[in-house]
């Protein structure tokens, strides 16, 4: 964070000293969790039942802290006093990021893809420039402030990741950080139970290019009609990323490689370059997409992009993290969460990955999906069965219904089993795989990592021949 006065930080939250310097001077990062206070830090206390940041407080200034932004006094301890911790953290981050003049805010959304497209973008950015990015998902009133002040006089440029859970949360964000690019990847129905439909959803998405400065850059999905649309949403640029003829930065020539992972010939209005990505599902193709929209607006020259688009890695967890096992067992962990659109780019990516052996899929249920729960459910085990997965796992009685989507396909050559739990799939698993199978895991944040992680620790035991 920017240097800044606890006169200056009270100002911005619009908060009082107690016990406090005015002139002490914040210097440090900005840090919730108490063991990560350094000296010259401000620690945010935020009150709860179970556990109270305040209890917290003393102990904090003890570690470093120049003072403590908190709703209540603790003896002794110099206070920054506020009525909403969260809301005075998302007023400190605007107030920083405001002194940034040199800063770039990249910001983008989606209904799937958010957290590896950021990671993209940023592994871009960082080739031009000193970048801040959230780990993992960070993305909602508290991950977003926290990420923004991060960043320093010497940041370029800052990547933010805006989740919603309905109509007015990415306005929020943007009025905590206001994007000078925007990028939306896709509406789907991710979370469809929270905003009630389709086109709620591409409401509460939009709401990241209205946020844009008439100067300001709007990159969309050419190929999703409902983010393409947004274009009459905005009075900045707008450039188009996709497979589609329309698309600024287009992809054409798609193939994949024996491992599902893509290549393609980069078309942009300054030439062509030949890309081979090192990630894996035909999706990233969308991803890298966006990704390099943004780089080439930046100033990133096409043969450098190409170059650097092929160097790409994933970096959060749990998404499409491919590993090969000792013993010639391929595992695909994409067990971080799930929805219908995500579980069918996992799908797809698991028929892409076909080898000398079967392709397991195991599925876990989809959260939020309201009154689409159970047709989303089928839907997933129809494609499954459709695309000739030949072994499909179904974890849990909630998840039943993409059990009864694959067993409805008549002519599936494949087999479903419904298991109670992760330990049951995990015992399965050890008893039936064997080398060359390729097995997919993934559901929403249901312990379905639990399988997964099985599966790393036994690499080798119980595998039949």
């Amino acid at each position: 964070m920017i240097p800044l006065t606890l006169a200056e930080v009270a100002s911005a939250v619009d908060g009082r000293l107690v016990v406090a310097d005015p002139d002490a001077r914040v210097t440090g990062s900005v840090e919730f969790d108490s063991r990560k206070v350094a000296p010259g830090g401000l620690f945010v206390a935020f009150p709860g039942e179970k556990v109270d940041g305040h209890d917290y407080a003393a102990g904090a200034v003890s570690a470093g802290a120049v003072a403590v932004l908190g709703t209540r006094e603790v003896p002794g301890v110099p206070m920054v006093l506020v009525d909403d911790a969260l809301a005075a953290m998302g007023r400190l981050a605007r107030t920083v990021v405001d002194r940034l003049p040199g800063l770039t805010v990249i910001g983008l959304t989606g209904s799937s893809g958010k957290t590896t497209t950021k990671d993209l973008i940023a592994q871009l950015t960082v080739r031009l420039g000193p970048t801040v990015a959230p780990p993992g998902s960070f993305n909602n009133e508290l991950g977003h402030p926290y990420t923004a002040l991060q960043a320093g006089p010497e940041t370029r440029y800052l990547v933010m990741e805006k989740g919603a859970r309905g109509v007015g949360h990415v306005r929020y964000l943007c009025d905590v950080v206001p994007p000078r690019i925007s990028v939306v990847l896709n509406v789907g129905v991710a979370h469809i139970g929270e905003f009630g439909s389709v086109e709620t959803i591409a409401l509460a998405k939009g709401e990241l290019v209205e946020a844009l400065p008439v100067d300001g850059l709007a990159v969309l999905n050419a190929d999703d009609p409902l983010v393409d649309a947004m274009a009459t949403r905005t009075q900045a640029r707008v450039v188009r990323y996709g497979e589609a003829p329309h698309a600024d930065v287009r992809a054409v020539d798609v193939t994949l490689d024996g491992r599902g992972r893509p290549s393609y010939t980069l078309v942009t209005p300054e030439g062509n370059a030949p890309v081979r990505l090192g990630l894996t599902g035909r999706h990233q193709v969308s991803n890298s997409l966006a990704a390099a929209a943004v780089a080439r607006e930046l100033g990133m020259p096409l043969a450098e992009l190409a170059v650097a688009l092929g160097e790409l890695v994933l970096l959060s967890t749990r998404r499409m993290d491919v590993f090969e096992r000792s013993d010639g067992i391929t595992v695909i962990d994409d067990s971080y969460n799930a929805n219908p659109a995500s579980m069918a780019v996992a799908l797809r990516a698991l028929a892409g990955l076909h080898g000398q052996g079967r392709t397991v899929a195991v599925l876990g249920y989809m959260a939020e999906l309201g009154t689409f729960e159970r047709e989303g459910h089928q839907q997933v085990g129809r494609l499954a069965a459709e695309l000739g997965v030949d072994r499909l796992l179904v974890v849990g009685e909630p998840a039943a219904q993409i059990h009864e989507g694959a067993t409805a396909v008549s002519d599936w050559g494949g087999e479903s089993v419904l298991l109670t739990d992760q330990a049951a799939a995990v015992e399965v698993l050890r008893g039936e795989l064997r080398p060359g199978d390729v097995v997919l895991v993934k559901g929403s944040r249901y312990r379905t990592w639990e399988v997964a992680d099985a599966l790393r620790e036994t690499a080798g035991e119980g595998v039949t021949s």
